[in-house]
Order: structure tokens, then C-alpha cells, then sequence
């Protein structure tokens, strides 16, 4: 069975004349071939070389060679040679992590801990095993997982087709709509116009008679007062002077040159409403559209220099403010005074209590500073459709506000009627995170380093608005959105 053994392992090196070739520069020689060198056909590491065909068959043919490692050509062989002794390194120092030769651990490498580098092989080998399961096992996760995601993706592309097919529908519907409006505005403007025209042509007819009728009349009394005889003048001046008013004349009221005005007042407020609509409502179905799943969601910066990267510079809107709440600094900083301010009246005022909402709506992922003086100020975030008036419109005294309330005796949260009390160091600066997204909204303490207040984890259904909120207690308080950057 030995010499079948080693007759098939000849017979994979007996090629034809044409494949027999000698060496290129990118082949491996032979180490025995004189003159020109042929391609080496296997290496053997205990050698160290390479050989050819012929040159390797003492490999099997002599029986100490035959226990050599033959491997395929390779032409870093001389990489196993010791460089300091010339010597085959089968050893493997464990103590230095490396492969040495057998006198090497009689003097550098003396007192180490060394193994036949072969019995290292094996214990590498089955770690690296088990790494390959591991890669193997995440391999077959992750397949796993781009399945799933290409399953979403389907998903995605169906809703998504579906979606765009059903807006379709229902903004055809509403251009159908407002063009039927549109034609029944025109139609009743020329009924309208019709009716007023007929009656004003009537009437004109009517003076226009009574206007022949005068003349008429007139005629008569020309020629009544021409008339030289005093009886004559005198018989017909009872019949003729008498002179009857106009049925038309005081009942006309002549309207400026305005009739349709009012309906291009009110097609132009039903446009301002509709464009106001629009605006809010887009809002939303851009969130709508945008929302992704929280858990692909980027995680929270580190450091207030990663939250830095996500600034969000932020000023009031004066039409929301309270009327003892004072703004300055281009409506960055405001401060509460007892002192009426005499801002005009506007539907998004906040009448009964000390607080004013940011201009800038705020969605996906921004970062935010506040710092505050005096008393008690709360740093909010809002949806836009808050109350304006009454205990409902209060920030964190309902489900469309979350408000941090902060004075020098620490801070305190609230959420729809719910207050938590929350530790952490006092400090003037209050870091806001939000990522809308996700439905975070985290609250920070800043001094020389970030602490974490309160972090809220939830589902926003609207863009939110920054917001500030005082105690009427404290005059002189004040906040300000700092302009980092």
C-alpha cells in the first residue's frame, strides 16, 4: 500500500513536455538545478528548498526523506531558518511568542517556556477553530439580518407605493374639490352679477321714462310762462303747476365702485387658512414620512463636544410671549418684570401665565444651552397647539409639554400632571438633547462637566418648540438661549 502511496504522488508530478517548463520570475526555482532552474513542483520545510520534478523524487524514494514536510513551492522558506544559528526553527517560544530553532533554547532563549512548534500549531489550530465558528455563526446571523432588511425593503417599496398611490387619490380629491368651489364661487359671482344688473337696468329704464315725463312737464310750464294773457295764464297754472316726486330718485343708493370685493376678501382669508393648514400639517407628514425605527437610530453624543455637533440656536417668538415677560437681546434672553408690556394681541399669546415659546420648530437631532438667573424658571420643550390660556396651557401640566423646573434647591421634572424630583449638581446651565426621531429628550447640568438630569423616552407626534416658563414670585429672573457657535 507504501509504494501505491508514493506511485500516485509521482504520477501528480509526470506532466507532458509542454507543461514541464522552467522557472519565471514569479515562479519558485529549483534549489538543485544548475544553469537554467526549473519550476519547483513542492518545498520542503525541514530541508529547507525547493525542488523540480526530478530533483524531488529522492523525497520518495529515500525512506529519512520521506518523513520531510513537503508543501507547495513557496518562496519564503528561508523566513523558517534561524538567522542567528542557520537552523530549521521547529521550536516555538512561548514566553517571546516566537518560532526559534533547538539552540536557540540553549542560550537566548534558555529557560523559556518552549513547544515543538507543531503541538503550538495544534493549540492554535483549534482556537483558530473556534474563531472560524464564530465568524461562521456571525456570518449566519447576519445573513439572517439581511434577510430581514431586505424583507423591509420590500416592505418599505409596498407601503411606500401604497402611500404615494393613496395621496394621490386624496389629493385629486381635494383638487376636485376646491375646483367644484371654485366653480360654484364663479357661478353664483355671475348669478349675482346677473340679478344686480338687471335691477339696476330696470331701474334706469324707470328714471329714464320719468326723465321724458319731466321734460315733458317742463315744456308745458315753458309754455304756460310765455303766455301773455294773465286769464289764460291764470285758468291752466292749477293743472300744470303741480308736480308730483320722483318714485325713484331717494330710493337709490348708489354703492362705491365696490360689489365683489368682499368675495375676493374671502376667497383671499379661505387662501391664508388653507396655506396656514398646509404649513402645520406638513410639518407632520413630513415626520410621517421621515420616522425611522429607534433602533437604528444614532446614540446619544458623549461629550458636549458631540453634542455640539448637533447645535440648535434658538430665538423667541414675540407673538407667544407673556405680557410681563420682557425680551431682549435679539429675542435670545427675556426676563420677567411686573411691569405690562404692550404687545399687540395675536391667537398664539400666552395670557394667563409667564411663558413664551421658541420660533424655530425642532425636529430630528438638536442640542441646546439655556442659562438661567434667579428664582425659579422652568426650560420646556412644546408642541405648537398648546393652550394659550388657563391651567392646560401651563408647560409639563400636560400631555404636549415636558418642562425642567430649576432654582438652587435642585430640579424638578414634570409631564402631564406628573412631577419627579431629580438630583444632580445645581448649576445656571441646562443642556437640552433632543432627538425627535428616536423620542429622546434629555436634560443636562452644565458646569466643567456634563450631568444628566432627567432623560425621557417617548414617541413625538408633532415638531416641538423650546420654551421658558417663570414663577411670578421672582422678579428680575431671567433665561437665555446662548448663542454657542
Amino acid at each position: 500500500m507504501a509504494e501505491k502511496g508514493v506511485q500516485l504522488d509521482q504520477e501528480k508530478f509526470q506532466t507532458s513536455p509542454a507543461e514541464d517548463c522552467y522557472a519565471g520570475p514569479e515562479d519558485v526555482a529549483c534549489d538543485v538545478c544548475t544553469g537554467r532552474k526549473r519550476k519547483a513542483v513542492k518545498s520542503c520545510l525541514f530541508c529547507p528548498a525547493s525542488y523540480c520534478r526530478d530533483h524531488l523524487q529522492p523525497h520518495y524514494d529515500a525512506p529519512p526523506l520521506k518523513k520531510h514536510k513537503l508543501v507547495e513551492p513557496s518562496k519564503s522558506l528561508q523566513e523558517n531558518i534561524c538567522s542567528r544559528h542557520d537552523e530549521v526553527m521547529k521550536i516555538f517560544c512561548r514566553t517571546d511568542q516566537q518560532c526559534i530553532c533547538y539552540l536557540c533554547t540553549m542560550d537566548e532563549h534558555k529557560g523559556h517556556e518552549a513547544v515543538p512548534a507543531a503541538a503550538e500549531r495544534a493549540e492554535k489550530q483549534k482556537e483558530l477553530q473556534v474563531r472560524r465558528q464564530q465568524i461562521q455563526q456571525r456570518i449566519q446571523d447576519q445573513e439572517k439580518d439581511v434577510k430581514l432588511l431586505q424583507q423591509e425593503v420590500e416592505a418599505i417599496n409596498v407601503s411606500a407605493d401604497k402611500a404615494v398611490e393613496d395621496s394621490e387619490k386624496i389629493f385629486t380629491e381635494m383638487i376636485r374639490l376646491i375646483q367644484k368651489r371654485r366653480s360654484d364661487v364663479k357661478q353664483q359671482i355671475r348669478s349675482q352679477q346677473e340679478t344686480e344688473v338687471s335691477r339696476v337696468k330696470e331701474l334706469q329704464e324707470k328714471l329714464e321714462q320719468e326723465i321724458t315725463e319731466l321734460k315733458r312737464k317742463d315744456a308745458e310750464l315753458k309754455q304756460l310762462s310765455d303766455t301773455e294773457d294773465h286769464s289764460q295764464f291764470l285758468l291752466n297754472y292749477p293743472s300744470l303747476s303741480a308736480l308730483s316726486e320722483s318714485t325713484y330718485s331717494s330710493s337709490i343708493n348708489i354703492r362705491p365702485l365696490r360689489y365683489f370685493e368682499d368675495v375676493t376678501a374671502a376667497v383671499s382669508e379661505l387662501r391664508e387658512k388653507l396655506q396656514d393648514i398646509l404649513r402645520d400639517t406638513w410639518t407632520n407628514i413630513s415626520l410621517a414620512v421621515t420616522e425611522e425605527d429607534v433602533s437604528l437610530s444614532e446614540s446619544e453624543p458623549k461629550t458636549r463636544a458631540g453634542f455640539l455637533n448637533y447645535l440648535q440656536n434658538i430665538t423667541m417668538d414675540p407673538n407667544t410671549v407673556h405680557r410681563y415677560l420682557l425680551l431682549f437681546n435679539g429675542n435670545r434672553k427675556i426676563q420677567f418684570i411686573e411691569e405690562e408690556q404692550s404687545y399687540p394681541d395675536h391667537p398664539d399669546r400666552f395670557t394667563d401665565y409667564n411663558q413664551v415659546l421658541s420660533r424655530e420648530s425642532l425636529t430630528g437631532r438638536c442640542y441646546w444651552e439655556v442659562e438661567w438667573r434667579g428664582g425659579r424658571v422652568y426650560v420646556a420643550v412644546s408642541y405648537k397647539n398648546i393652550s394659550r390660556a388657563g391651567v392646560k396651557c401651563v408647560f409639563g401640566i400636560n400631555a404636549k409639554s415636558w418642562s425642567l423646573s430649576c432654582d438652587t434647591n435642585g430640579y424638578t421634572f414634570y409631564h402631564n400632571y406628573i412631577q419627579t424630583s431629580l438630583s444632580g449638581p445645581v448649576s445656571s446651565r441646562i443642556g437640552v438633547y433632543l432627538d425627535h426621531r428616536a423620542g429622546i429628550l434629555s436634560f443636562y447640568s452644565i458646569s466643567e462637566t456634563m450631568t444628566l438630569l432627567h432623560r425621557v423616552q417617548t414617541r413625538f407626534t408633532q415638531p416641538l418648540y423650546a420654551g421658558i416658563r417663570f414663577r411670578s414670585l421672582f422678579e428680575g429672573a431671567s433665561a437665555e438661549f446662548l448663542k454657542l457657535s
